[in-house]
């Protein structure tokens, strides 16, 4: 495979790959290192990536592998504020509404985590990073109807606690 070609077959996916690893690791410095790892193992095998017949899904797994790797490695996860990298906030607004606004993602950012580690997993995947059910499924390696009943229960204990916080 020719740099062009690698080039416009995996680069497009850069984007989603940097949020699947930024959920996976909470940790952007980690994400990248871990997509320019990514891009080094696929460059190395560049010459039988062309019999590969869905590389967006090759990239993810390949992706989840890394992330789960140094997970191991760390034997632990570190906590990114998620409200300032990932939730931006309206500009249009009143500096109280926004000071609102910001006080409700964090704690929606603690609610989340302290979700059950796959609930948290799934959510994070979802809305944090984009995913569609079936990338979740392939990166979480639970079956389709799992995903939905984890996004689900996910959501529905987020949405009680968010009811109870609204009525304090």
């Amino acid at each position: 495979m020719c740099p062009e070609e690698f080039t416009s077959v995996f680069f497009p996916f850069h984007g989603r790959l940097y949020r699947i690893a930024c959920v996976l690791l909470n940790n952007r410095e980690d994400a990248e290192d871990i997509l320019q790892e990514t891009y080094c193992k696929l460059w190395d095998k560049r010459d039988e990536l062309s019999q590969i017949r869905e590389p967006e899904a090759f990239c993810i797994k390949l992706v989840k592998n890394l992330c789960f790797d140094k997970l191991r490695v760390q034997k632990r996860i570190t906590t990114e504020d998620l409200t300032e990298t990932h939730l931006p906030l309206n500009h249009e607004i009143t500096a109280d509404q926004k000071m609102v606004n910001k006080e409700k993602l964090e704690q929606i950012a603690i609610w989340i985590g302290q979700l059950p580690e796959k609930q948290k997993q799934v959510i994070q995947l979802r809305g944090y990073g984009d995913c569609s059910l079936e990338e979740i499924e392939v990166i979480t390696g639970e079956s389709a109807v799992n995903v939905r009943v984890l996004l689900s229960r996910a959501r529905k204990t987020l949405k009680e606690k968010f009811k109870e916080y609204i009525h304090e």
